[in-house]
């Protein structure tokens, strides 16, 4: 099958061959690849969700397109929570640095003072 039929299934599990998976849509495994691949599906949630929506396309033709559309908008989702991420991240600003300096060194002055103070 086309490699990028693959794309969609790259990093979801290591315990089974994409291509196995593909091969069992497309119907070309033998009954005791195929009983393997039903194993692995009562096993992982996910890949038996992968292998029912893709069962879902009607037209093997446009599995192409669909697997690709999801590639896409998987990339934008991606990229779009990292964005956020990088945007609530502290940047680095040497003013609050400095303001917490002096705010420590103020309080260690007024301990000193009022400690002096106390002694008297």
């Amino acid at each position: 099958m086309d490699d990028k039929l693959l794309n969609i299934l790259s990093h979801s599990n290591k315990d089974i061959d994409n291509q196995k998976v593909m091969d069992y849509l497309s119907g070309k495994l033998s009954p005791e690849k195929k009983h393997e691949v039903e194993r692995e599906m009562v096993n992982s949630d996910f890949i038996n969700d992968a292998v029912e929506g893709l069962e879902e396309v009607k037209d093997k033709k446009d599995l192409t397109f669909f697997v690709e559309q999801l590639n896409a908008n998987l990339h934008k989702q991606l990229d779009k929570k990292k964005k956020r991420k990088q945007k609530r991240a502290l940047k680095q600003q040497p003013s609050i640095y400095l303001a917490i300096v002096l705010l420590l060194f103020l309080i260690i002055i007024c301990f000193i003072a009022v400690k002096k103070y106390m002694e008297n």
